[in-house]
């Protein structure tokens, strides 16, 4: 699961049900299924136009969806589950196809996407101890917002316009931004976990002997 959403709501806000079928909810499968799209779109038929229209579109369906989920009283378990986990394999499968395509180098996309494997180690170390996963910090999702504005950017910049070369420099000012947030908030998760190990015995080891 993923520490880190732009379009995660904060906890506590609205009541959280089982519900499934909630407008929030409807928005995150429409944007999961944009993802072979924006591939198809962005690899195969190499339409960067079109493939940038469904990036921006997932863009703001993410910020929607928060929203909705707050106005409409459905912040749903699913959702908060759901939205942080499109909002990543989105900047994952980005990631690579920009790899795929010479538009950012290997070793950046590799920070990014190792950071989010190594978090996913220190899960466990929660579910071993009965903990919810740590709550997202504003950190964390100022890194991940300033991604998600750096790849269309860097996408437009592909395009043969008159502020294409004006998107590349903004686009590469937020990508090293937020890769150093990113690599900041990493810092900062390893901690918390590492304290938590170190405090708190499993669930089965605790008490006397």
């Amino acid at each position: 699961m993923p520490l880190d959403g732009v379009g995660q709501d904060k906890p506590g806000v609205g009541q959280r049900t089982d519900r499934v079928l909630t407008v929030p909810n409807l928005l995150s499968v429409v944007r999961l299924a944009g993802v072979p799209l924006f591939l198809y779109l962005l690899l195969g038929l190499q339409a960067d136009g079109w493939a940038l229209v469904v990036l921006m579109l997932s863009g703001f369906t993410d910020w929607a969806d928060g929203k909705l989920a707050r106005l409409l009283n459905q912040t749903s378990r699913l959702g908060e589950l759901l939205d942080p986990f499109v909002d990543r394999l989105y900047v994952v499968t980005t990631l690579i196809a920009f790899v795929l395509r010479d538009i950012i180098p290997w070793w950046l996309a590799a920070i990014l996407i190792g950071r989010d494997l190594i978090l996913a180690l220190t899960l466990p170390i929660y579910r071993r101890r009965g903990l919810p996963p740590p709550e997202v910090i504003y950190l964390g999702k100022a890194a991940t917002f300033a991604l998600m504005v750096a790849l269309p950017l860097l996408l437009a910049a592909q395009g043969d316009w008159g502020f294409a070369d004006a998107a590349q420099a903004l686009g590469y000012a937020l990508l090293i931004w937020g890769t150093a947030l990113y690599v900041w908030t990493a810092g900062l998760y390893i901690a918390k976990a590492v304290g938590v190990a170190r405090d708190l015995p499993p669930i089965g080891t605790r008490g006397g002997a």
